[in-house]
C-alpha cells in the first residue's frame, strides 16, 4: 500500500477495527475510508455498492462483524449468522465489481473444529465438528473464507483470510451480556473489588486453555499481511490445503484459571475466585499454530500480562462501571 492509497476500513470503531486505524495512522497513511453504521448499513448490498463505486477504494480492511461471548452467540444465533453473512457478502462482492487491488477479510479461531489437534493449523478448517454454542457464528465466517477463496479462483482477486485468536485491548465491550471473556473478566472483578465483594464466580471448570492477543498487535499483523510482495501473497492465495487463510496469534496459551488469576492482579482484586463448573467451558483448548506467518517475517511485541495492564487503564479511562455487584458470569469462545 501507498501511504496515499485509500483505504476503506469496515468496522473501524470496533476492537481490531479501530486498532488497524490508530496503525495506519501513525505508519503516516492519509486517505482512510471510515464509515459509521448510521452512515453506511453493511447489511444493504445497495449501500455497499453506491459506497464503493463511489469511493474506488484501492485496499480494504473486512473487520466489521456482529461478535459476542459465548452467552450472546448461544442466545443469539441467527443474528450471529444472519448479520455476518450479509456484511461480508455485500463487502466482498462489492469490492469485486469496484476492482480493489487486496482486501483483508478478519475471521475468527472458531472456525475451527472444536476437537482439532492442537496447535491448530490453517488446514484443519473443516475437518471436524464446530462448537455448538457459536457454531452459527463460525459457520457464516468460514462462509466468507470460502467467498474470498472463490472469488480468488474465478477473477484473480487477491482476497486474504486472516483468522485471529481471542482478541482484547482498547476498545473492548464491557456488556457482561455479551462481552468476550477478558473484558467480562475485567469488569466482574473490578465491581467486585469497589464494592468490596470477597468472591467473583466465573463460567465453566476453569480448564480450557486459550490464546490471547492484544489488539494492537493484531492490527500490526492485518498490515503486514495487507503489504506482503505480491510473491509472497500470491503463495498463500495459491495453496489449495488453506484457501487463503493464515493463522494470527501469538503462539502460546494459558488456563482460563490462570487467566482470571493475572486479571485478579492486574485489576488488584484479593477476593477468591470460584469456578461454576454447571455452565459451559466451550472448546477445551484453541492454540494456534502460527509458523506460516511467523516465517513470514511477523511476530507479535505486546506480552499478555502488559496488554491486560493497558486495557485496564483503558477500561478505567473511558468507562464509568456503576458500583453494584457482579451480575453475571464471564463467558468464553
Amino acid at each position: 500500500m501507498e501511504q496515499t492509497s485509500k483505504i476503506y476500513v469496515a468496522g473501524h470503531s470496533g476492537l481490531v477495527g479501530s486498532a488497524i486505524v490508530r496503525r495506519l495512522k501513525a505508519l503516516g497513511y492519509s486517505s482512510l475510508l471510515l464509515r459509521s453504521h448510521q452512515q453506511l448499513d453493511l447489511t444493504d448490498q445497495r449501500e455497499v455498492r453506491h459506497f464503493f463505486t463511489a469511493e474506488r477504494p484501492g485496499y480494504v480492511f473486512l473487520a466489521a462483524a456482529k461478535v459476542g461471548g459465548i452467552l450472546a452467540n448461544d442466545t443469539y444465533p441467527a443474528d450471529f449468522f444472519g448479520q455476518n453473512i450479509r456484511i461480508q457478502t455485500s463487502v466482498i462482492h462489492e469490492a469485486y465489481r469496484a476492482g480493489v487491488n487486496r482486501l483483508l477479510f478478519l475471521g475468527s479461531s472458531c472456525i475451527y473444529p472444536k476437537f482439532a489437534p492442537q496447535p491448530i493449523k490453517e488446514e484443519y478448517l473443516l475437518t471436524g465438528p464446530l462448537e455448538e454454542t457459536n457454531r452459527a457464528y463460525a459457520v457464516a465466517k468460514i462462509a466468507g473464507i470460502e467467498m474470498c477463496w472463490s472469488y480468488n479462483q474465478q477473477y484473480g482477486t487477491r482476497f486474504i483470510a486472516a483468522m485471529p485468536t481471542n482478541l482484547y485491548g482498547e476498545g473492548d465491550r464491557y456488556d457482561l451480556q455479551s462481552s468476550h471473556v477478558i473484558p467480562a473478566m475485567i469488569r466482574k472483578f473490578h465491581e467486585a473489588k469497589v464494592t468490596g465483594a470477597g468472591k467473583v464466580v466465573l463460567w465453566g471448570t476453569g480448564t480450557p486453555r486459550r490464546e490471547f492477543l492484544y489488539g494492537d498487535d493484531a492490527a500490526d499483523a492485518c498490515i503486514f499481511l495487507m503489504n506482503l510482495r505480491d510473491n509472497e501473497a500470491d503463495a498463500i492465495l495459491a495453496d489449495k490445503l488453506t484457501h487463503a487463510v493464515i493463522n494470527v496469534g501469538c503462539g502460546e496459551d494459558l488456563t482460563i484459571r490462570e487467566l482470571s488469576e493475572i486479571i485478579a492482579s492486574v485489576v488488584g482484586f484479593r477476593g477468591e475466585i470460584i469456578f461454576d463448573p454447571s455452565k459451559p467451558d466451550g472448546t477445551p483448548r484453541k492454540l494456534m499454530d502460527i509458523s506460516r506467518l511467523a516465517a513470514l517475517g511477523w511476530k507479535p511485541h505486546i506480552s499478555l500480562r502488559e496488554g491486560l495492564a493497558i486495557t485496564y487503564r483503558h477500561f478505567l479511562e473511558e468507562r464509568e462501571v456503576a458500583p453494584g455487584p457482579a451480575r453475571i458470569s464471564a463467558g468464553l469462545v
